[in-house]
């Protein structure tokens, strides 16, 4: 196929964006979303336990 040359349309009919939008996150989104998720409440936990600590 030259560069010239239009590719053929695909039979599947295309999905509207709702659908594809709010029903499926790529899986390195949600794996870094966890991960800031767990990191953030992990620092959140450990500025905490210094103030508690250094308020006494």
């Amino acid at each position: 196929m030259s560069e010239h040359e239009i590719a053929p349309a695909s039979r599947e009919p295309r999905k509207n964006i709702e659908e594809t939008a709010e029903t499926k996150f790529p899986r390195g989104l949600v794996v870094r979303l966890f991960a800031y998720l767990v990191a953030g409440h992990i620092f959140a936990g450990f500025l905490y336990l210094l103030f508690a600590v250094g308020g006494k």
